[in-house]
């Protein structure tokens, strides 16, 4: 189903021409897979008690499963993003990959835990230079630090831009598109409902 209206479609070809409808739901997700890995690094937008937004770079785990779409953070719960999760669990986190334009946008919910078992499968020795040894016998800085905790975004909706050609081709039919006045599009759009999301937790 179409995310624009016909009036829309006709104001804003690019968009119409990139808008893909017919992809198959895995499909779609190891699209969304991919644009994130040449990402890396992801914006986690959060809004404080006083309505500002705030956004600051993390970098998720990896997929536990080809079909996962929420969301992973380790990070210390002393940060004043936990405060504003606490605030308003409403969310985004956005990704680009500047070398090829693509891009993702989750819009979602975020959801605090520091359940052991689950820190202990996502850590990594790294991480450690993100929270540091205090030398005080506790916070050591290591997977069982009181301040390691999960940050799960689970997406309402997602939507993403994934390139089809080069960055070479690409530029040759925007110019092509542009000496003729005919909009091109050289990539996809597609959206990952809420409804697909809920069904891929059966996939």
């Amino acid at each position: 189903m179409s995310d624009l209206s016909p009036e829309q479609a006709r104001l804003d070809p690019y968009s119409s021409r990139a808008e893909s409808t017919n992809v198959p739901l895995q499909e779609k997700i190891s699209g969304l897979h991919t644009v994130i890995q040449k990402a890396k690094v992801g914006m986690l937008v959060t809004r404080d008690v006083n309505g500002n937004l705030h956004s600051r770079a993390m970098t998720p785990t990896k997929p536990l499963s080809d079909t996962q779409l929420t969301l992973v953070f380790l990070a210390n719960h002393t940060s004043h993003k936990f405060g504003d999760i606490e605030h308003d669990a409403h969310v985004n986190v956005n990704f680009c990959d500047a070398s090829s334009t693509d891009w993702a946008s989750y819009s979602g919910r975020a959801r605090v835990t520091e359940d052991q078992e689950l820190i202990n499968k996502l850590w990594s020795p790294i991480l450690t230079g993100y929270f540091g040894d205090l030398k005080d016998g506790v916070h050591k800085g290591d997977k069982t630090d009181p301040r390691v905790a999960v940050i799960e975004v689970v997406p309402d909706e997602i939507k993403y831009w994934i390139t089809d050609h080069s960055s070479a081709v690409r530029t040759t039919e925007v110019a092509y598109a542009a000496a003729t006045g005919k909009a091109t599009a050289p990539g996809q759009s597609r959206i990952i409902s809420k409804e697909e999301i809920q069904l891929s937790q059966g996939l």
